[in-house]
């Protein structure tokens, strides 16, 4: 049978995938945390990760699919390749891992059925920078779709940031009550810098942009209470 109250998030330790950690523990009665190693630069990521998850008391899952780090050339695998800052006129930035959530959830949806959670949480954003297309809301239905067909179950695939920018992503966390958690525990930084990173590149850019004007807004939006 189904466990209706259980769902399994795809979890690195970063600002994104720790706010929808807790997001899922206020809506989930079980809930349970998958991170994946996929030959990363910065190897601190699992090890953060697990932390976070040992002090939110979710039991953690860590898979090794390194070998996708060798099938296409990007900076986030490959030390030798400069990271762009931005993305080049009609296209993507070389921190773009070709695949990388459709393998990623593609394996969590195989784990999660195995022990009978069918309720997959992943941090993926539309309103992100880089508009990746496997962040996009069209992507992740059509997935879902997959699954289900392909296991014959009924995955939901819940994306609680599909919408919202980096400042509401704060703001999130800040009303989940995890903002300094989520400030001072994750790691976003593309050069695996924990905490406020490099401030350099384009995750520490955005994730600090996002904060600055949250922070603008949180004394008036308090206020307002």
């Amino acid at each position: 049978m189904n466990d209706t109250d259980a769902a399994l998030v795809c979890f690195s330790g970063g600002q994104d995938s720790t706010t929808c950690l807790f997001w899922a523990k206020k809506r989930f009665e079980r809930v349970e945390a998958l991170c994946f190693t996929y030959g990363q630069k910065h190897v601190l990521e699992a090890g953060v990760a697990r932390k976070i998850a040992d002090r939110a008391q979710t039991p953690f899952h860590l898979m090794d699919i390194s070998q996708l780090a060798h099938l296409s050339p990007n900076s986030l695998t490959d030390s030798s390749i400069e990271m762009d800052m931005e993305a080049p006129p009609g296209g993507y930035p070389n921190t773009f891992v070709p695949g990388r959530n459709l393998v990623f959830l593609t394996f969590a949806a195989i784990l999660a059925r195995s022990r009978q959670i069918f309720h997959l949480v992943t941090g993926v954003s539309e309103a992100d920078f880089s508009g990746y297309p496997d962040c996009r809301d069209t992507f992740i239905r059509s997935l879902n779709v997959t699954l289900n067909l392909a296991m014959d179950e009924q995955f939901v695939i819940h994306t609680p940031l599909m919408n919202r920018d980096k400042c509401e992503v704060w703001r999130l966390a800040d009303e989940l009550g995890v903002f300094e958690t989520v400030r001072t525990q994750t790691l976003t930084c593309y050069n695996g810098i924990p905490a406020d990173g490099c401030g350099h590149c384009p995750a520490c850019r955005l994730r600090r942009e996002g904060l600055e004007k949250y922070l603008r807004l949180r004394p008036y939006k308090q206020n307002q209470v």
